[in-house]
């Protein structure tokens, strides 16, 4: 298995273990830390993280080129984009559809998924993957993982701090990749002289530097 691929399972166990945390369900209803997204549609899109893997393994392996880590991002549209966007709709939409089952189901489910990945992640060739909305590429395998981390991490810390828990401790390598992907991201948004000085100079920083 590649160092990408532990990594995040390290990581999806974390998100999974705060999926099953009491507090997650006794907010459920509740508005999260994002705005117009509720604790269950939050927790729906952290599991759907995990749940993608396997779903786009199962299907043909696809056929448009295959892009980089950092041209995928480059290519996402949704980032930077209002809360009322068709895309950012569809995504609260489908974290209330996936969190539909309950928060105890939920948590089950995902680390049930979690535990199939161990056995079989290893196994799979870094071929190409693609989700339905894509239009006109594929990624890797170990790309869209790595993709996946980053989203796990990033909610993850998104519904601790909705539902008043510590965020979880992630592997420090994983950390660091993530990190590494949203600088670049932050650095394609926002130009190198605002990421240096809000990293170096808080006298001179702008007010945000945010990668998505």
């Amino acid at each position: 298995m590649t160092e990408i691929r532990d990594l995040y399972l390290d990581v999806a166990q974390a998100a999974a273990e705060l999926l099953a945390a009491p507090e997650v369900a006794a907010a459920w209803d509740e508005p999260s830390a994002l705005a117009q997204l509720s604790v269950r549609g939050l927790a729906g899109h952290l599991a759907a993280q995990v749940f993608f893997i396997p779903s786009m393994l199962a299907d043909p392996v696809p056929v448009e080129p295959v892009v980089g880590l950092d041209e995928y991002y480059a290519r996402a549209a949704w980032i930077g984009t209002d809360l009322d966007t068709e895309f950012n709709q569809s995504i609260r939409a489908g974290g209330e559809k996936v969190a539909g089952e309950g928060p105890e189901q939920l948590a089950a489910r995902t680390a049930a998924c979690i535990a199939d990945l161990r056995k079989t992640l290893s196994f799979e060739p870094d071929r190409p993957v693609r989700r339905p909305n894509w239009s006109g590429y594929s990624v890797s395998l170990d790309t869209f993982v790595a993709s996946r981390m980053l989203e796990l991490i990033v909610h993850s810390d998104d519904l601790a701090h909705s539902v008043g828990v510590p965020t979880p401790q992630f592997p420090a390598e994983a950390v660091q990749t993530v990190v590494d992907v949203l600088t670049r991201i932050a650095l394609r948004r926002h130009g190198q002289t605002a990421v240096l000085r809000a990293l170096s100079r808080s006298e001179r920083a702008p007010a945000s530097i945010s990668a998505l």
